[in-house]
């Protein structure tokens, strides 16, 4: 017989289903701050610390080098490039954005989520702040796939000075070194993890030590570091300074890795990672790099590998290509981690993830997304062929990505901090002001490549939007075949069916209306099982959901019946296995059974083709689109970690 619990019990469950999930302290990682901050190198920095490679060359390879080896344009353009990281890097992510955190998660999904919990309120900018997140995300999936192709090239093109002889073997080297990088995807990062951030270590100390002996030699180019000279470049050369800056944004790609591994690593250990070394390294090695070209003209078409010495350059492209390779390791994982988010968001259909650690949660492989970034990052770098085209192609997806934290930021500044309205709009001006000026900058480049980011983010929000909308359509057809849930109960009831040992569980997303599962075993095999478990699986606007928080339970109008339903709240960034979740909800005392109960149970999925009709509240292509995501999307029972062996699909067709 079920064991109910009382519906005092039932309440208080209830209850704590509902409160908010208490702020987590910040970073997942135990221990050392120095060997945290050492880990953090290894993932969060390893785009921003490979930009050295390409972003001054691009900048004096411009519109056939508009911008001369002059002092006025060498100090002007130094001086664009270290107040674009100190204000973009330093002060607006570091500084103020990192204090955006989501249950102790950062991120554009993430934040996305957090400006959503802050107007649950109001719908209508409810809505505005979810298109504003699909964009974002779609921004990035075309930065996920341009910064392995344009690293590994800037990184292996060093052979054009270190051996030139072989000049004609960097594609493929580096396709090779690309397709042994999403191979090794599946086996996980874990084992090699540990190499990263002493790796990265090595690259910032070279990177210091090879513009140091510039600067050294040549100490005036410090003087491009005042904002006096960023100013006076701009006012005497407008329309060059605005071709600049669609290059001079390349010194901060990456910068939304700081915040979005912000839950990995916590806020203390990038901050100082990055003002201890990263930013010391990096502002060293752009003013070394402006030293050369100012007093050695020529150096402007591979500055960096010309700071190196000749005996060592040939080892220093050996570490610059294990740099970007670690660099484009942390934009694929950011890209699964981001995906596995949007399909709990419900953005995409759901997709196999598979965890490569039994340790670290956020460590997963998603083989459908592994298999379109190497098609898009191939096809990208063989379409463009060097580092210095891909680089038009680049700027417009940073850039877009950096507008859209900086539109987040100020939307959830008032209810979260309290901003006034000119704290708001200074903020809105200085860093809204800058980063338009990158994308406008950039936008003059759509001709010449900037298309690509573009083209990427147009599929990715017409995906996302499809999908979201067909899963409305589906639901509602869903909904009428379904009928009431409490309707159903009463009928069983009246039929006095049969009911057979043990424990049937019906994933559904509510208690409103009937699985289709359900009544499907009902109408065709005429019995019940003696317990039987609706439960509908909720994703919160949170990362991770306490164990306590996650369950409300509800016995739907009757203790003897054996019908009840629960609720399980996961977090966007929590694996949604239901067995394991299930056995959490009888440990914590939500569920009226003991979690060895569970053992035999077997789960009923409800699910039956797709089929379209002719409504017109979705275009044919797009239904046809629609129902092709569906019929690649993961198994259900994969999905939701149910026993194969124990699992039955049943139900009937759907309509759109």
């Amino acid at each position: 017989m079920t064991r109910s619990v009382t519906p005092r019990q039932g309440k208080a469950a209830a209850g704590r289903a509902n409160r908010p999930a208490p702020a987590r302290a910040h970073g997942h990682h135990r221990g050392p701050l120095v060997a945290v901050a050492v880990a953090a190198l290894g993932v969060v920095f390893g785009d921003i610390g490979t930009s050295p490679l390409y972003a001054l060359k691009t900048v004096f390879l411009l519109d056939g080098g508009a911008v001369r080896a002059n002092e006025s344009d060498v100090f002007g353009v130094i001086s664009l490039m270290f107040w674009s990281i100190t204000i973009v890097v330093s002060i607006k992510y570091l500084g103020i954005l990192m204090r955006a955190d989501n249950d102790g998660e950062g991120g554009v999904m993430a934040l996305a989520a957090l400006a959503q919990r802050l107007y649950a309120k109001r719908a209508g900018k409810a809505g505005i702040l979810l298109v504003i997140g699909i964009v974002g995300v779609s921004l990035f999936y075309g930065d996920s796939i341009i910064t392995p192709a344009i690293s590994v090239l800037s990184a292996v093109e060093g052979l054009h000075v270190t051996i030139p002889a072989i000049s004609h073997l960097v594609i493929p080297i580096a396709a090779v070194i690309l397709v042994g990088l999403f191979v090794v995807q599946r086996f996980g990062t874990g084992k090699v993890g540990v190499l990263f951030g002493p790796i990265m270590v090595l690259w910032f100390v070279v990177l210091a030590v090879a513009g140091l002996g510039m600067v050294i030699q040549y100490p005036s180019v410090l003087l491009g570091l005042s904002p006096s000279y960023a100013v006076v470049f701009i006012i005497a050369h407008p329309s060059i300074s605005f071709i600049a800056l669609g290059a001079v944004v390349l010194v901060i790609t990456g910068a939304e890795a700081l915040y979005a591994d912000m839950g990995h690593f916590g806020r203390s250990p990038i901050r100082r990672a990055w003002f201890f070394l990263v930013f010391p390294a990096l502002t060293i090695n752009y003013l070394g790099q402006a030293a050369l070209i100012l007093h050695h003209p020529a150096a402007k078409a591979n500055p960096f590998f010309l700071l190196i010495p000749d005996w060592g350059r040939l080892p220093v492209v050996i570490l610059a290509t294990a740099a970007t390779v670690i660099a484009s390791q942390a934009v694929i994982s950011g890209a699964f981690s981001l995906s596995r988010q949007a399909v709990q968001l419900g953005l995409l259909p759901p997709l196999t993830v598979r965890q490569t650690s039994k340790r670290e949660g956020g460590q997963i492989y998603m083989p459908a997304i592994n298999a379109l970034l190497f098609v898009g990052v191939m096809a990208v770098m063989l379409s463009f062929g060097s580092s210095d085209r891909l680089s038009t192609a680049y700027g417009i997806s940073v850039t877009g990505a950096l507008v859209v934290d900086t539109l987040l930021l100020v939307l959830v500044a008032r209810p979260l901090w309290g901003w006034g309205p000119w704290k708001m709009a200074a903020a809105a001006i200085v860093f809204g002001g800058l980063e338009l000026a990158f994308l406008a900058g950039n936008l003059s480049k759509i001709v010449n490549g900037g298309w690509v980011p573009l083209l990427i983010a147009a599929a990715v929000i017409l995906v996302m939007t499809t999908w979201r909308r067909g899963r409305l359509l589906v639901k509602e057809d869903r909904q009428v075949k379904e009928g009431s849930l409490a309707e159903f109960i009463e009928d069983v009831r009246k039929k006095n069916l049969p009911r057979v040992p043990g424990i049937a569980i019906f994933p559904h997303p509510n208690k409103d209306s009937t699985p289709l599962a359900l009544r499907a075993n009902v109408e065709h095999n005429h019995v019940l099982h003696e317990n039987v478990i609706i439960v509908s699986v909720s994703t919160a606007q949170v990362p991770h959901v306490p164990r306590m928080e996650a369950f409300s339970y509800d016995e739907l109008g009757y203790t003897d019946d054996g019908i009840e339903h629960l609720t399980i709240r996961f977090g966007f960034s929590d694996e949604p296995d239901i067995p394991r979740a299930l056995r959490a909800a009888c440990y914590a005392g939500v569920l009226p059974l003991h979690a060895r109960d569970f053992k035999d149970a077997s789960y009923f999925i409800s699910r039956g083709a797709i089929r379209t009709t002719r409504t017109t509240k979705m275009v044919r292509w797009r239904r046809s689109l629609f129902i092709a995501l569906a019929h690649n999307a993961a198994d259900p029972a994969a999905r939701f970690g149910l026993p194969a062996l124990r699992t039955v699909t049943m139900g009937s067709d759907v309509e759109i």
